[in-house]
């Protein structure tokens, strides 16, 4: 049956009274008997992607405004039918003018636990974070951005873990490659270029303790030195083929280096590194995979 006596246009004047809101239906908050499927308990319900500009701090003490992409996640329990996904972002734009750091999420999912009356609480942080990078010979300067998320999570004893992503690209020469074209150099006088390729570290660490960025890209140029470049002269790339000449790396090699130099920061609790050559020689890519090594930790 079709009704045809409603009114069929939206009224901006119209005004919602407390009684009007009471009325309104309720399925989240409804009886179990809605729940389809297994009544069971789900670990993370929540939003993912909303955006919103972030303040976070650097080094110097300068504050860095960045859109930021947000997942924020609580667990639900058996027997309640959802959340009220609103309240997910009404209850992070409480803290959209503070100065984000990996201690600060445990704030915010304190407050999504007693907001969404959850036992547990998770939240993401994505953004890119610019910082400036010298030319290796030239003398020039230009913004390297680092795709960078913070992460949280606090559970139902309100015990708090908090992480720091990074992926940090860099260039990496095959030590095989380089011996191979000396050879054909020295035994047949013949040109030969040894390969490398565009390289990325995906970097996960635990924190005991705060840490910036700026930090985390230090420990990884420290233990690869071959970051790509950003404003390049000539006597950059010749540089940097020497840079290449001198850091050769298997993907092994990379992974190790990196284990390394996060083994020896007593901030950094645990981590996870995944390093991908992006070979140019196969058609497929390179990777090595490696962890701290922790009982139950990051694998």
């Amino acid at each position: 049956m079709i009704t045809t006596n409603l009114r069929r246009f939206y009224d901006p004047t119209f005004t919602v009274t407390d009684s009007y809101k009471e009325s309104l239906p309720d399925l989240q908050n409804g009886p179990a008997s809605l729940i389809e499927g297994a009544d069971v308990p789900i670990q993370q319900v929540g939003i993912s992607n909303f955006r919103i500009p972030l303040k976070y701090p650097t080094p110097s003490g300068d504050l860095l405004t960045l859109e930021t992409s947000v997942d924020g996640y609580v667990g639900l329990d058996a027997g309640k039918k959802g959340i009220n996904m609103g309240r997910i972002m009404r209850t992070f734009y409480k803290f959209q003018h503070d100065i984000f750091h990996p201690n600060k999420l445990r704030e915010v999912l304190q407050s999504y636990k007693e907001d969404l009356e959850s036992r547990s609480a998770f939240l993401k942080l994505s953004f890119n974070y610019p910082m400036m990078k010298e030319s290796l010979r030239s003398g020039l300067s230009g913004y390297q951005y680092y795709s960078v998320a913070i992460e949280g999570k606090i559970d139902e004893n309100d015990v708090f873990t908090s992480f720091m992503h990074l992926d940090f690209v860099y260039s990496s020469a095959c030590p095989c490659s380089y011996e191979l074209s000396e050879h054909a150099r020295e035994t047949r006088d013949v040109a030969a270029i040894p390969h490398s390729q565009r390289s990325v570290a995906d970097v996960t660490v635990q924190l005991n303790s705060e840490m910036f960025v700026d930090e985390l890209v230090e420990m990884c140029r420290d233990a690869l030195q071959t970051e790509t470049q950003v404003i390049v002269k000539r006597e950059d790339e010749q540089a940097f083929a020497e840079m290449n000449g001198a850091y050769q790396k298997f993907v092994e090699d990379a992974a190790r280096l990196l284990y390394d130099e996060l083994n020896k920061d007593e901030r950094i609790r645990d981590f996870v590194v995944r390093c991908a050559h992006l070979e140019s020689l196969h058609s497929h890519d390179a990777v090595s995979r490696i962890c701290k090594g922790l009982r139950n930790g990051l694998r």
